[in-house]
């Protein structure tokens, strides 16, 4: 069970350092209530992290970078959406891989944002987010089904959050759930559930037994909060499954990720697939 030194990390969640975090996060304003989402927190779900990494940053290029090459990290899904994230992709192509999220509720708009970031940056992933939108859009819901499409026609991954949202906002449009009616109706789609399934990380292991294209990631997660239930899968059955993220800079170092993650007991066989073969095969990196 020991944590391999010699493995380039695929990181299916990073970014480069924002330079306002609270810009960032506004597009969640309309659906947040609460007194301290709206007036005291920079970082919408500040009250589940400590020692969230600093925004601030001279060259946030360099430094992510730098902090790759320290933590052996070969490959990083980013976003596609700032001059700042082009720059990294043009420049460092053997290092970023292009994201984008986009709004189902804007119907063929958000399927034009598609194709074209596809043709411009070579698209690797789709980010969606069903929570965060205004409103809301259930992760089966019939304003999705463009975007699901169009990700089959271009061999796209979806990554969703799946579970309670971090975010204080209504958490019924992630439920893990509402993932098998998606796997039915489209299975040429792959998707991978980001940020736990929690609570029904069970379920997401007998939705990931019964559907071939639906993977896991561990984004959001310090190493040491890993459910059970997904170690226990990729143990057993599940290797080929789950898939590692991390959560640099929205509310995790680096530093902590790596300095947790041999403390998790996968198997030796384990590792590999974990941290690097799994997205490969996802993000089409073999092609």
């Amino acid at each position: 069970m020991a944590y391999p030194s010699d493995v380039g990390v695929i990181d299916t969640m990073l970014d480069l350092p924002f330079g306002d975090v609270a810009s960032t996060y506004e597009f969640l304003t309309p659906n947040l209530r609460d007194r301290e989402s709206n007036e005291d927190f920079e970082f919408p779900v500040e009250y589940m992290f400590k020692d969230v990494p600093k925004a601030a940053t001279d060259d946030p290029l360099a430094h992510t970078l730098a902090l790759m090459d320290h933590h052996g990290i070969d490959k990083a899904l980013i976003g596609a959406g700032s001059e700042q994230q082009l720059t990294a992709l043009k420049q460092h192509p053997d290092r970023f891989l292009p994201s984008i999220s986009v709004d189902p509720n804007e119907g063929m708009k958000a399927v034009e944002e598609i194709v074209k970031t596809y043709e411009t940056v070579g698209l690797k992933a789709l980010a969606g987010f069903p929570a965060g939108y205004n409103p809301q859009v259930p992760i089966n819901d019939k304003r999705w089904y463009p975007v699901y499409a169009k990700c089959c026609e271009l061999g796209i991954p979806v990554f969703m959050c799946s579970g309670v949202p971090g975010p204080r906002v209504p958490m019924a449009c992630q439920k893990v759930e509402l993932l098998d009616e998606v796997c039915w109706f489209f299975p040429e789609l792959t998707i991978v559930m980001r940020h736990g399934a929690e609570p029904w990380q069970d379920l997401a292991v007998k939705l990931m037994i019964k559907w071939p294209n639906l993977y896991y990631s561990t984004s959001a997660f310090a190493p040491r909060y890993y459910p059970k239930a997904i170690i226990d899968y990729a143990n057993s059955r599940g290797g080929d499954k789950v898939v590692y993220g991390g959560y640099f800079p929205m509310g995790l170092t680096l530093d902590r990720i790596f300095s947790e993650l041999p403390n998790v007991p996968f198997k030796d066989d384990v590792w590999p697939k974990f941290l690097r073969e799994n997205a490969a095969r996802v993000l089409k990196l073999d092609d």
